[in-house]
């Protein structure tokens, strides 16, 4: 058997991020940016108002309650062209240009306007530059707003679009073929005939790609026939960055998958058992016509969502060219016995793991350890690593990957 940790070596040996390109700013959350952006303007882009309130002179409020002219108002959008004097002041929305002369602005609150609108009390000292927002305070010209490797988040994205930007380069999200393989599958609604089964592993492997923030396409059921999971990777390499296959990995007469990766991707395919329970067949290659890398992960439901996060994820966000490959992994305590068997394996299991009030990550149950029991694993948001052993118990501490941090409060 081979370790968790050098099948990922092998997996992620050869990788490299997809060539950038152009991307339009909706279509980029969450890339990953392949090129340097600049400035083009300083934000703000011209002294304003943080607030509602009056623009005025500091000096004209020392000692406080100073009683002040009103000589117009401003909103946003507007273009000033009157000159706040001593002695006056103008009434300011939030982000309205700062008038020529002023250099304050005090809240609507700390004054009190005549009935007339002629004239304001300012109730108390107004502090020099308070509640305005200087040019270029958050950007200036020429400053660098993105760098290679960055990831376009919400914040980012909205400082390109305040920039004039439309677009930014950037890796793209690879798109994925997903096939499921067996003569056993179904896609029907219908009644089965004896023997056959609906197909889960593509449904939960599209969704875990969508959930991860990569394209997907549904490449079907695959029968076990050589010449059909030939063809039907082929069809994928053609269009797709990247292909997962379920079933057919393993050492039954019908597992054609192994041998055809070797067909496709040369001898630097691998089958591969791994030390890990549940997935421990799986296969590897990358094609020689394309440089499309295909996944061969174990048929069970459970062993195909574990390959995912062993194999498949970290591989997908190199593709996309992230520098953090792997889930955050951290420290639990068990409420809950995890006992196993001593067999050279690393147990992945999954668990419901919550923050409780002593701020620690608690695991609150595991599901039973069976690579067929899907509906065990459908409420986990955690996957914790059992080393070699006879297991863990309650108050012992376990590293855990986190599936799903939202969950992880419990609120």
């Amino acid at each position: 058997m081979i370790s968790l940790d050098d099948a990922r070596r092998y997996v992620l040996r050869d990788l490299k991020p997809l060539a950038p390109r152009s991307l339009e700013l909706a279509d980029a959350l969450g890339c990953v940016a392949a090129d340097e952006v600049l400035a083009r303007e300083p934000s703000p882009r011209f002294e304003n108002s943080s607030m509602d309130g009056f623009a005025l002179r500091a000096s004209d409020t020392r000692g406080g309650s100073r009683r002040l002219r009103v000589t117009g108002t401003i909103f946003a959008g507007d273009a000033p062209t009157a000159t706040v004097g001593e002695g006056e002041a103008m009434g300011i929305m939030t982000g309205a240009p700062l008038p020529a002369g002023a250099d304050s602005v005090c809240l609507r609150e700390a004054t009190t306007l005549d009935p007339n609108g002629r004239s304001v009390v300012i109730e108390r000292e107004v502090t020099l530059g308070e509640a305005v927002r200087r040019m270029g305070d958050d950007v200036a010209v020429g400053q660098v707003l993105v760098s290679p490797g960055d990831e376009m988040g919400p914040a980012l994205l909205g400082v390109l679009a305040s920039q004039g930007y439309t677009s930014v380069i950037a890796h793209p999200r690879p798109l994925v073929g997903v096939m499921s393989t067996g003569n056993e599958l179904s896609d029907g609604t219908g009644t089965l005939a004896p023997g056959m089964i609906r197909d889960a592993n593509r449904p939960s492997l599209l969704a875990s790609l969508h959930a991860s923030g990569f394209n997907a396409l549904d490449l079907g059921i695959v029968g076990d026939s050589s010449a059909d999971i030939t063809g039907a990777l082929e069809r994928g390499a053609a269009t797709c960055d990247a292909i997962i296959s379920t079933g057919g990995v393993s050492v039954g007469d019908a597992d054609f998958v192994k041998s055809v990766l070797l067909e496709l991707c040369g001898d630097e395919a691998r089958s591969m058992q791994v030390a890990m329970k549940p997935g421990k067949p799986f296969a590897f290659g990358i094609t020689k016509d394309t440089g499309v890398p295909i996944f061969g992960l174990a048929g069970n439901p459970v062993s195909t969502l574990v390959g995912f996060e062993a194999f498949v994820r970290p591989a997908l966000r190199r593709l996309a060219g992230h520098r953090v490959l792997n889930r955050l992994t951290i420290e639990m305590v068990l409420d809950c016995p995890m006992p196993r068997e001593r067999d050279g394996r690393l147990y992945l299991t999954h668990v419901v793991a919550r923050v409780h009030d002593d701020g620690v990550v608690h695991v609150e149950s595991a599901a039973r350890h069976a690579s067929h029991l899907l509906h065990a694993v459908a409420k986990a948001n955690a996957l914790v690593y059992l080393p070699d052993g006879p297991g863990a118990d309650v108050g012992d501490t376990v590293r855990g990957i986190v599936l799903d941090a939202d969950q992880l409060s419990g609120g």
